[in-house]
């Protein structure tokens, strides 16, 4: 999927959470699961693709992304619950 898109991983079901935001989600989110790059994903094995939104520019997938992150845990767990209630890693789906 190359578009803006803000996402989240996952370490596991209810697990710790990573929410970020980018200009080609199977690009980066290959680099958090193969841990290619230092920080927070790899240091916490978020490793698990499990709620994205594709947006038509980066400047609205950033207001997103910045949205989300001043939100409570709850609400990221909502998002994630209403797209993907089984935790299922969407990787493999958007190649």
């Amino acid at each position: 999927m190359r578009a803006p898109a803000v996402y989240i991983m996952a370490s596991r079901r209810n697990g710790t959470l990573y929410t970020g935001v980018t200009a080609d989600l199977s690009r980066r989110v290959y680099e958090h699961r193969e841990a290619l790059r230092p920080g927070f994903t790899r240091r916490y094995g978020c490793k698990l693709l499990v709620w994205y939104e594709g947006y038509p520019t980066i400047s609205e997938a950033i207001a997103r992304e910045k949205q989300i992150k001043a939100g409570s845990r709850k609400k990221k767990l909502a998002l994630i619950e209403a797209m993907n209630p089984d935790w299922r890693d969407l990787y493999p789906g958007l190649a």
